[in-house]
């Protein structure tokens, strides 16, 4: 039965996943992501935005995390107008459910009751949402069905048992509203459901979640990523194909890219290649707080990344021997054999290429942009779930500074944001944190530009 229930789980998902669709951002575009704490302390969007920062280097866009921690789809409405729309967005992505559908009273005598009415109550606040959503002008709308909250693993006995299956009948009203209204829609619920599942088969501790079951890992919002990108067409996109003939010294095929000075040598080949794109840059160090994974840990459940996300392929047909050294401007990267490179290599699996340090240039640089943006955050999520309640909202004066610290006693966590609070409170700092990241956005977009390289292939 358990096996039966797996399969059905994993089909399902595989359907969802082959079935979902969402255009490209185009250039210029101004995206936002809104949504809870997974969207607000999360990094699904920032690594959407490495993608196209070094897949298209050439297409300038912005993004902006618009998450607040604890959030429902009543507490989005609150702020939409002050928080979201005064970004100027022309795409919006929209997602919610973990904290509309509650936690331990899944677990209560009347549990089957209480599912009933959270999504009751879901289903009353996101219609006065799709009614507010209905109402832009020039801004594309994608749902998000929200990544899972993990009821499968057994790391711990601490299980809203259910939980997931009320966010699910959630995610099932925002597919509807988005077939009525001809939004998009994205779920990430059941593809990592079924992701969780499959490596729970043999280690049933294993999750991409996260120790609360809530918030996935930094792996877990790089499978959003892909989820995002997959969608969009992204898999199978190459950095650059890069295809020679050594035995007559000529390019056989050289896509995304542009391979010039081509020249046979009595060693072997050496030629020069622009490609368009950079490497897709996985993170082996974890970021956020109470995360512990790094990013590329997401090859764990997704064996194919990066040769679906980040194939810079090179093929060379033609070689005489057995052994050959690649070098990239004169920086040793492998010794192939002639078979291993007539079948073709990704070089993308070479961390140490010019080319990959480049892109993990870029990577810092966004990181630290997500690491001011999330002070944003702090002070959004001060600013409107506890200052706009109590009638301060966007107040910059000695009364309000005043309630803040009225509204942090008996709240170890609101207190806890005291150094945020009084540094945000100020325009001056938030016009400098402004301006700080608009000037990692400008420099990331001055680093990204692909480079000319020069490969050599020596016979050992």
């Amino acid at each position: 039965m358990k096996r039966l229930t797996l399969f059905l789980v994993l089909l399902v998902a595989c359907i969802c996943v082959q079935a979902q669709s969402v255009a490209p951002f185009q250039k210029g575009d101004r995206v936002t992501f809104v949504g809870n704490s997974i969207t607000d302390g999360g990094h699904y969007h920032s690594y959407i935005w490495l993608y196209y920062m070094t897949h298209f280097p050439k297409m300038r866009l912005w993004m902006a995390n618009c998450g607040v921690g604890g959030d429902t789809a009543k507490e989005i409405l609150a702020r939409f107008d002050d928080d979201v729309l005064s970004k100027q967005p022309t795409v919006l992505t929209f997602t919610f459910g973990m904290n509309d559908t509650g936690y331990y009273e899944y677990n209560g005598a009347d549990s089957a009751d209480f599912a009933r009415r959270k999504l009751q109550e879901a289903k009353n606040q996101f219609a006065l949402c799709e009614e507010k959503l209905k109402s832009l002008k020039g801004v594309r709308t994608i749902m998000i069905g929200t990544s899972p909250y993990d009821q499968t693993s057994t790391f711990n006995d601490d299980i809203f048992a259910h939980k997931n299956d009320n966010m699910q009948r959630v995610i099932t009203l925002q597919e509807e509203a988005a077939k009525r209204n001809g939004w998009e829609f994205l779920d990430f619920n059941k593809p990592m459901v079924a992701m969780n599942m499959k490596q729970q088969k043999t280690d049933p501790a294993f999750t991409l979640i996260g120790s609360d079951r809530v918030h996935p890992d930094n792996d877990g919002h790089m499978a959003m990523a892909y989820l995002f990108l997959q969608a969009q067409g992204m898999k199978g996109k190459k950095v650059a194909d890069m295809q020679l003939d050594a035995a007559n010294g000529k390019v056989a095929k050289a896509k995304n890219c542009r391979i010039s000075k081509v020249k046979k040598t009595a060693e072997g080949l050496q030629f020069d290649c622009l490609a368009a794109s950079l490497p897709f840059p996985l993170d082996t160090i974890p970021h956020g707080w109470g995360f512990n994974n790094g990013a590329s840990k997401v090859t764990k459940v997704i064996p194919s990344f990066i040769d679906d996300l980040s194939d810079e392929h090179l093929t060379v047909t033609g070689l005489q021997g057995n052994q050959y050294e690649l070098s990239i401007d004169n920086i040793i990267i492998d010794t192939l054999s002639s078979a291993v490179l007539s079948d073709g290599i990704n070089l993308s699996y070479y961390r140490h290429t010019p080319q990959y340090q480049q892109a993990l240039a870029i990577m810092a640089l966004n990181e630290t942009r997500w690491d001011v943006e999330r002070r944003f955050r702090e002070w959004a999520w001060v600013n409107y779930d506890f200052m706009m309640p109590a009638g301060y909202l966007n107040d910059n004066s000695e009364q309000a500074a005043q309630k803040f610290r009225e509204l942090c006693k008996g709240n170890d966590w609101l207190a806890s944001k005291r150094g945020t609070y009084d540094q945000m409170v100020r325009p001056e700092v938030r016009e400098a944190y402004k301006k700080e990241m608009d000037l990692l956005v400008d420099h990331i977009y001055e680093l990204n530009q692909p480079k000319l390289h020069t490969f050599l292939l020596r016979k050992l």
